[in-house]
C-alpha cells in the first residue's frame, strides 16, 4: 500500500524479489580501477547487462507476469517497446506459458525487434514512436481483452526495477563500501522511482540524481518547472530513453525524491558508452551508459564521493556500435 506521490511500497519491493528469484540471480556490483581514475569517483557499476535478456527490464517483466491471475495468463499481456521491456515480457511469458504481444513503431530497432520474435513473441510494428505504440497496445488490448502491461504505468513494473537498488545496497555493505549517491537513467522513470523506494527504506544516507537525454528531455524538464510535461518529439539514439511525456505513476515520487536531475546530449552518452567498453569491458547501449553520463555531468558535485550507476542493458545494435565506436555520435 503506498500513499501521495509514491507509487509502491518496500513491501512491494519484497514481494516481487520473492516471485522473480526462481527464474533471475542477483547480478555483479563491481569497481574498475580504471573508471575510478576517469571519473575522479568510486564508481560502483550494477551489471544488469547480465541478465538474461541483457537489460534490467527482465526484472519488471518477470514481476508482472509473475503476480498475474489464472485468468489473466490465459488472456495473455500486451506492451509497447523499443525492445528491452518487449524482450523482457517476451521472455518471461515463453518460460511460464502466457501469451505475449508485442507492439513496436515502424523502424524500430531490427535486432531488438528479432530478439523479441527469438521468444516468441507476436509484432506488431505501427506508429512513429514509443508514445504512437502505446495508443495502440492500448486499443488492440480492448479489442483483444488483453493485459496491458506498460513499460512504466504499472506497480509491479516499478516493484521489478526496486529490486535492482535493493541488490545494490545488499552488495554495497558485503564490499564494506558505503555509497554516497546513485545516479540513474531516466526514460519513463521505473529504474529511478525503485532506486528512491529502495533508498528510502533501507539507506536514507544515499542520494538519488535523474539523467536523461537532452533529446527527449519531457520529464526533466517537467521536473525542474514542477508540472508535466508532453513534447511532440523524442529524438535520441539511446532508444531506451526516447520517450515524450511524464508518467503518472512515476512522476511525483521524481519530483519528491531526487535530488537532482540533468540532461546529456547524445554525444555525452556516446562517450559514456565508449568509456564504458574500455574500462569495465562490456558491452552497453545508450541508454545503459546514462547513468555514468550523468555522473560525469555531475563530476564536480560528486568527485570523491562512492557512487553507483547501473550499466542497465547491452542491447546496442551494430549500426550504433560502429557510429558509436567511430565517433560518429
Amino acid at each position: 500500500m503506498t500513499n501521495g506521490a509514491w507509487p509502491i511500497s518496500w513491501d512491494d519491493v519484497l514481494r516481487a524479489r520473492e516471485r522473480i528469484a526462481p527464474y533471475l540471480t542477483a547480478t555483479p556490483l563491481r569497481r574498475y580501477a580504471a573508471l575510478d581514475e576517469e571519473i575522479g569517483a568510486r564508481v560502483l557499476v550494477k551489471h544488469d547487462n547480465h541478465l538474461p535478456t541483457n537489460a534490467f527490464k527482465a526484472r519488471n517483466a518477470m514481476s508482472v507476469i509473475s503476480a498475474l491471475a489464472p485468468d489473466e495468463r490465459k488472456r495473455g499481456v500486451i506492451a509497447a517497446t523499443r525492445g528491452n521491456h518487449g524482450a523482457g515480457l517476451a521472455w518471461a511469458g515463453a518460460l511460464v506459458g502466457v501469451p505475449v504481444v508485442i507492439c513496436v513503431p515502424v523502424g524500430n530497432n531490427p535486432e531488438k525487434n528479432a530478439a523479441m520474435r527469438g521468444f516468441g513473441a507476436e509484432l506488431i510494428e505501427e506508429g512513429r514512436d514509443y508514445d504512437e505504440a502505446a495508443a495502440i497496445a492500448a486499443r488492440i488490448a480492448q479489442e483483444r481483452g488483453l493485459v496491458v502491461a506498460h513499460s512504466t504505468n504499472d506497480a509491479r513494473v516499478i516493484a521489478g526495477a526496486a529490486t535492482i537498488t535493493a541488490e545494490i545496497i545488499e552488495q554495497a555493505a558485503a564490499m564494506h563500501e558505503r555509497i554516497d549517491a546513485m545516479v540513474v537513467a531516466v526514460g519513463g522513470g521505473s529504474q529511478a522511482v525503485g532506486a528512491l523506494v529502495a533508498t528510502r527504506a533501507r539507506a536514507t544516507h544515499i542520494d538519488v540524481y535523474g539523467v536523461q537525454a537532452s533529446g527527449a528531455a519531457a520529464i526533466h524538464d517537467a521536473w525542474h518547472a514542477g508540472e508535466p510535461r508532453h513534447y511532440d518529439r523524442a529524438q535520441t539514439f539511446a532508444d531506451g530513453l526516447a520517450t515524450r511525456s511524464t508518467y503518472a505513476m512515476t512522476f511525483g515520487a521524481l519530483r519528491e525524491g531526487l535530488r537532482g536531475f540533468v540532461k546529456v546530449d547524445d554525444a555525452a552518452l556516446a562517450e559514456s558508452v565508449r568509456i564504458l567498453i574500455r574500462t569495465t569491458h562490456n558491452l552497453v547501449e545508450g541508454a545503459g551508459a546514462a547513468g555514468l553520463a550523468g555522473l560525469r555531468a555531475l563530476r564536480d558535485q560528486l568527485a570523491g564521493k562512492t557512487v553507483a550507476v547501473i550499466l542497465s542493458g547491452a542491447n546496442i545494435d551494430e549500426n550504433s556500435l560502429r557510429r558509436v565506436l567511430n565517433r560518429e555520435i
